[in-house]
């Protein structure tokens, strides 16, 4: 399982390049630096980190990457040099294979190292392998943004290459063969191992080969006592057991000896939950650092082995699950009292892990036995006390539960029933189905255990299905001499399912739109489906409470024409009794004098009325606030209403008045949010002499401030300065961003009035304010109409486009890191010219990143429409591009999109 690895280093073209001699005394510096540190107990990672750190400093470079060549791939293990490249970069991996000679071309590297050399910005390079054991084992890459590397610098680049060799063997030497990366790797198996028994094997194999062990063992506590749970290379793992016994009894790794052999046990977990045994011949044992570096990968062993125990916890609680899904699939495939409960006294034991199981069903007022399980004596006394707890003091619960029956004081009247029937323990749920208490479900614990908060909720699951599914047995059984019992089942099963299909007609509807005039529009579509209706009309309080707006829905088009003359003018709340019937949560039939009660608009419902047809009022209400109304109406005299539609259509109007309710709020939520953010944008637009300028913004359908601000300021009588940035982040902290990104461009822009120097001073200023691991990216564009110039800088933000009058456009490219990230950071400036007709436009990654199936709008989509309509005045133009994101995403957008256009006249 040999290792190696690869060094990285990138120079800065500003420093001055060092002497001969002073380019090697930091080099052999950093090889004692390496040597103290490994002869101090530092591993290879940290003398390989030494060696990065000192390099970097003998070369002057800007980066020093040291990389591990491992199995065909390059593994970076050390960083020294700027922090966010460092973090980005290290602990990757690329499959190039290292190359054999030295190389001076950044063209002749490996697609992988070509791309940390580009990300780094070098333009030269020089790279130098290594050789470990007659093979190339590291390299050294030197990179940098100017000219070729002179002698000095590459006698340098030897010397940190020849010191990582060093490095590699002394730390080698120094473990007497133990190989830490190998130990490594074993951990990462064995965490990335499948099921518990496949992670311990790994662990076992690749832990004897990375220590020069002859053989390991890996042992599991259980309560029968120690158990293997894998080995490798023991035959008898019966001779080593009572060394794992006796550590793990005083718990305290140790080393005996057994033969010719010397066996090494480790403690696996804290609290130990096993151990790991490691058996050396006696001519080669570790010495103890060594066994100290295998101590601690143990520990990382004994946390992979409990990630796997948790595993296989899951596993078992899914095959629960399943298990809970197949005793009611065939529980309720057989519509038989007899088979259901056959089926839940047999299924149960093994899903919750109990021995006894009662089903006990309530008969002529009292509770009988209907099916047991490896329980006797008089168990149901001990059952109708259990309800009566559950329905009683336990009702909040739901559930009752005891783990010393015997001495449970809530069961003291029936103790003698407790001890006759060997009952130790008990978790009983009621039977309930439609609201009646039909029986109670109990399964008998061992003294002492409880079910898990798991396994609670299981039994209460399965116990409504059950209690369904007992109840339909029983009436399917009953279907031949109850032939009107058997119709009010199915009107049942018909309205539960026709109030299951509107409860999601109206919660898709709310999750698809978010709007609170869609969302009533489904209600109305969904109440006429479901009741089998003519027309309903929901009616809705404006946000002063006093005038009442309508959203109606008729079945057929035949009637729409009336039934909107009647219904769709708004119309005044009126108090009266009809109306605190409604507010205090009842239905209101509608005839001659709750129509005058209710309003002009029912008024007209009265020759209709007269005619037999049939109305009503359902309340769309919270428990403390009367929403709206829901007017339901049967023109056809042989469909009145009943009372059972009438139930239903206050089931629906209740669930309703939830989608509602959210959509009213997410709209007040929205308006607070957008008006909160658009008192960040700018108010008014500068008159530039010579320039036009257009600006749109709109925020996401998404509830929450986002983080795109633009301003801009006049800097002259023809100069103009525009700021167009995102923060990241949404919320308030994204407004106070927003507000501290519109500070700094107010306060700095006439003070750094070029591009390039603005950013610079910017970025120092939101490095200081900013909170950690949040960022800015900004455009800073200036647009001169006296000298018909544009010039920008970017941190990171999408490139303007320049329109030309031809209908050419650019990107402005300016390169440059995101604000907020690290202070000192330099900005290049883009300048070009800006003719009569051109036109710049500058957009946040909103508008680029408009999705449509996955599909980004893109950049060249953009341009394509910017071509197009680059005759278009500067605000119709912006409008144009926002349009058209809109019409891409086919709907609301999903992000904030900001637009600036300005256009030289």
């Amino acid at each position: 399982m040999a290792r190696f690895f690869t060094a990285c280093v990138c120079f800065s073209p500003e420093r001055e390049v060092f002497t001969a001699v002073e380019s090697r005394t930091p080099a052999l510096t950093a090889l004692s630096a390496g040597a103290d540190r490994l002869t101090s107990g530092a591993d290879a990672l940290e003398a390989l980190q030494a060696v990065a750190e000192t390099a970097r400093a003998a070369a002057s470079a800007d980066l020093a990457v040291v990389r591990l060549v491992d199995r065909g791939e390059l593994v970076v293990r050390a960083v020294a040099g700027h922090a966010a490249l460092a973090a980005e970069i290290e602990g990757s991996r690329v499959l190039d294979a290292p190359p054999d000679r030295e190389l001076d071309q950044v063209g002749e590297l490996s697609p992988g190292l070509r791309r940390i050399a580009e990300r780094a910005g070098a333009r030269a390079t020089f790279l130098v392998p290594i050789r470990l054991e007659g093979q190339v084992g590291a390299l050294l890459e030197l990179h940098r943004a100017g000219g070729p590397f002179g002698a000095t610098e590459r006698d340098a680049a030897r010397v940190a290459a020849g010191q990582a060799a060093l490095v590699l063997r002394a730390y080698a030497e120094g473990t007497a063969g133990l190989s830490s990366s190998a130990l490594m790797l074993t951990a990462e198996a064995l965490a990335a191992g499948g099921d518990e028994l496949r992670g311990a094997e790994r662990i076992a194999r690749l832990a004897a080969d990375a220590t020069g062990a002859v053989g390991c063992v890996i042992w599991r506590s259980a309560v029968e006592g120690l158990q293997v749970l894998a080995r490798t290379g023991v035959t008898d793992e019966r001779a080593v057991r009572p060394f794992a016994q006796a550590v793990l009894e005083a718990r305290a790794s140790d080393l005996d000896d057994l033969d010719d052999s010397t066996v090494a046990s480790f403690l696996v977990g804290q609290p130990p939950i096993g151990v790991l045994q490691l058996v050396f011949r006696s001519s080669a044992v570790p010495p103890e650092s060594s066994l100290a570096t295998i101590a601690s990968f143990v520990t990382r062993a004994g946390q992979a082995l409990r990630a796997l125990e948790r595993a296989d916890e899951l596993r078992r609680e899914l095959e629960r699950t399943r298990d809970l899904l197949s005793v009611v699939d065939e529980a309720t495939s057989q519509l038989s009292l007899s088979h259901t409960l056959e089926t839940a006294v047999v299924r149960l034991p093994r899903l919750l892990d109990v021995r006894s199981v009662g089903i006990y069903l309530r008969q002529h007022g009292r509770l009988e036995t209907a099916a047991a399980c490896e329980v006797t004596g008089p168990h149901s006394v001990v059952a109708e006390r259990l309800l009566e707890l559950a329905l009683g003091p336990f009702r909040a619960r739901g559930f009752v539960a005891a783990t010393n029956a015997r001495a449970n004081r809530h069961l003291v009247p029936v103790r003698a029933a407790v001890e006759e029937a060997a009952i130790e323990a008990v978790h009983a749920v009621p039977l309930l189905a439609h609201g009646d208490v039909i029986g109670l479900l109990a399964v008998y614990p061992q003294a002492g255990r409880a079910l898990t908060d798991d396994q609670s909720a299981l039994l209460a699951a399965l116990a409504a299905q059950i209690a369904v599914a007992v109840q339909n047995a029983g009436l399917h059984e009953d279907l031949k001499r109850q032939e009107a019992e058997q119709k009010r089942a199915r009107e049942a099963e018909g309205v539960a399912a026709r109030r299951l299909s509107a409860l999601y007609e109206i919660s898709r509807s709310f999750a698809h739109s978010l709007s609170l005039e869609e969302t009533l529009d489904a209600i109305a579509t969904t109440v006429v489906e479901l009741l089998e209706v003519d027309v309903a009309v929901i009616r809705v309080p404006d946000e002063r409470g006093d005038v009442l707006t309508q959203r109606v829905h008729v079945a057929g088009p035949q009637l729409e024409e009336a039934m909107l003359a009647v219904f769709q003018r708004p119309e005044h709340v009126i108090p009266s009794p009809a109306r605190r019937r409604l507010v205090q949560g009842h239905s209101v039939r509608v005839d001659a004098r709750t129509a005058a009660e209710l309003g002009h608009a029912h008024g007209l419902l009265v020759p209709f009325l007269e005619r037999g047809s049939t109305a009503a009022v359902v309340p769309i209400a919270t428990p403390s606030e009367l929403l709206a109304t829901l007017t339901i109406i049967s023109l056809d005299p042989g469909r009145p209403l009943k009372d059972e539609t009438l139930d239903t259509a206050l089931f629906v109007a209740a669930q309703a008045a939830l989608a509602v309710d959210n959509a009213r709020l997410y709209q007040q939520q929205k308006a607070f949010l957008d008006s909160m953010q658009r008192s960040l944008l700018p108010r008014f637009r500068p008159h530039v002499t010579g320039l036009e300028i257009g600006a749109v913004y709109e925020s996401s359908a998404l509830v929450g401030v986002g983080g795109d601000v633009y301003d801009y300021l006049k800097t002259a009588e023809k100069r103009l300065a525009i700021v167009l940035g995102d923060v990241t982040g949404h919320g308030i902290d994204a407004a106070a961003d927003m507000a501290m990104a519109k500070f700094v461009f107010r306060s700095l822009a006439r003070l750094y009035p070029e591009p390039g120097a603005f950013l610079a001073a910017a970025n120092d200023v939101v490095v200081e304010e900013i909170g950690s691991g949040k960022f800015i990216t900004m455009l800073y564009l200036t647009v001169d109409a006296e000298i018909g110039e544009v010039a920008c800088a970017s941190g990171g933000h999408p490139p303007p486009r320049l329109v030309h009058e031809d209908g050419a456009v650019e990107g402005l490219e300016a390169p440059g890191m995101v604000l907020g990230i690290e202070s000192g950071q330099p900005y290049e400036e883009l300048r070009g010219p800006f003719e009569p007709g051109d036109a710049v436009v500058l957009y946040t990654d909103g508008v680029v990143e408009a999705r449509r199936e996955g599909e980004l709008y893109g950049e060249e989509r953009l341009d394509a429409l910017l071509s197009d309509n680059r005759e278009l005045p500067a605000q119709e133009l912006a409008e144009a591009v926002l349009a058209d994101c809109r019409r891409w995403v086919g709907g609301d957008l999903r992000d904030d999109c900001a637009i600036v256009v300005v256009r030289r006249l």
